[in-house]
């Protein structure tokens, strides 16, 4: 007998989602998480806007989580830009007919609406206040020891344990599964700025000397402020006052905004993307960041930990075992042809961007320019950023036969 179905670890919007996206399919599911039941109901502003694509909207209004957003978190992205070091040498990416390229919604209220989202689920368990220390494969099953905050142990046994547990997820260790780990050696710092000129809900992303510079349309007259620097550079940047700070940040974007205010905290990440070597093994998968773990520059992050839960959640419905191998490895192999492309092209993209030598500063200029010349290539581009239906490499896996004496990916 075992005690779940399915066991996640991590009650952040991957694992709270995942269990949404169970719901009424009539499997036993638990979520364990350290943290208590007043955090995650209100979730502590980290600074983080989150950019999603009409897919993921599609799939939070499906789990009714899209109403749970307050109109104050969550506004257009109308249109990108990309820089290098001029806007004479800008890509400017847009849909084709009036409409947005996605929204922007602040972190901490995603993850409040995850919460809510759940609460009364019929079938659900929330562990929270409890970890996953170990893990015990059975033939049948997988045997968890959870340790609570006051240090007390118990077992629960699951068919499938689903570790959606950050991008330095323990559990990947303790199955064993390796991770790709590119340290980008830069800091990010997000903080909220009101500025005079408009923003017109366009994103900019601008890659400059030795810096990276991001801006992410939030209410009018105010955007999300994204600066990346070595680590050195950035403790100089925590520790100016303000005003000083406001100034700084007015030079670094050529005083295209005008006159800009600091309306919020300072928060600063360092950089550091994460590629799972498989996304499952027996009777466990991975997640969310704990599966791909995205540099922002591209803004995918979130939309790609979603779809794992939409791709993850279609092989355990109606399953007679949710631990089925072949279930959980077609997963994996959709959830790796989906994401793959994009993660190696964002990790070259920031190699190139973020390196100053003068061979390299030749080449961004070039491949910016020539980019931007070639329409077919912007609107690709511009169709994966909005993603609103099933990805073009998941499209095209479909039509291909399989390929005898291949390894399986996963």
């Amino acid at each position: 007998m075992v005690d779940v179905e399915i066991l996640i670890a991590g009650a952040g919007p991957a694992g709270l989602f995942m269990a949404r996206a169970l719901a009424g399919s009539g499997l036993r599911v638990a979520v364990a998480d350290p943290q208590r039941a007043s955090a995650l109901a209100a979730p502590a502003d980290d600074g983080r806007e989150i950019a999603l694509n009409q897919r993921s909207l599609r799939m939070l209004r499906e789990w009714q989580a899209w109403d749970r957003i307050a109109d104050a978190d969550r506004a257009p992205l109308r249109a990108a830009r990309v820089m290098d070091r001029d806007l004479s040498a800008a890509m400017r990416f847009e849909p084709a007919a009036d409409g947005a390229l996605g929204t922007l919604v602040s972190n901490h209220a995603l993850r409040r609406a995850a919460w809510d989202s759940v609460q009364g689920q019929d079938g659900l368990e929330l562990l929270l206040e409890q970890r996953v220390v170990e893990l015990r494969r059975e033939p049948d099953a997988m045997v968890a020891t959870l340790q609570h905050a006051d240090g007390t142990q118990r077992s629960l046994r699951a068919r499938l344990v689903v570790a959606a547990d950050t991008r330095f997820s323990q559990l990947r260790r303790m199955m064993g599964i390796g991770a790709e780990q590119f340290d980008f050696g830069k800091s990010m710092l997000v903080c909220r700025m009101r500025h005079d000129k408009p923003h017109e809900s366009t994103a900019w992303e601008w890659f400059g000397l030795q810096q990276t510079l991001a801006l992410l349309p939030l209410a009018p007259g105010q955007s999300s402020v994204v600066l990346t620097l070595p680590p050195l550079d950035m403790q100089a940047m925590q520790q100016l006052d303000v005003d000083a700070f406001a100034r700084d940040i007015e030079r670094r974007f050529d005083h295209r905004l005008g006159a800009m205010e600091l309306i919020s905290d300072r928060f600063v990440y360092p950089l550091v993307g994460v590629y799972a070597q498989r996304f499952s093994a027996p009777r466990f998968a991975l997640l969310g960041d704990a599966a791909v773990g995205m540099h922002p520059v591209t803004a995918h992050g979130m939309n790609f930990g979603l779809l794992g839960v939409e791709l993850l959640a279609a092989e355990l419905r109606g399953a007679a075992d949710v631990g089925d191998a072949e279930r959980l490895a077609r997963y994996a192999r959709r959830l790796r042809l989906a994401t793959r492309p994009l993660y190696l092209a964002t990790e070259a993209v920031v190699r190139l961007y973020t390196d100053s030598r003068p061979p390299a500063l030749a080449l961004r200029g070039i491949a910016l320019r020539a980019a931007q010349a070639l329409a077919p290539l912007r609107a690709g581009v511009t169709r994966a950023l909005l993603d609103s239906g099933e990805p073009l490499a998941l499209r095209l896996a479909a039509r291909l036969p399989p390929l005898p004496g291949l390894p399986r990916l996963g």
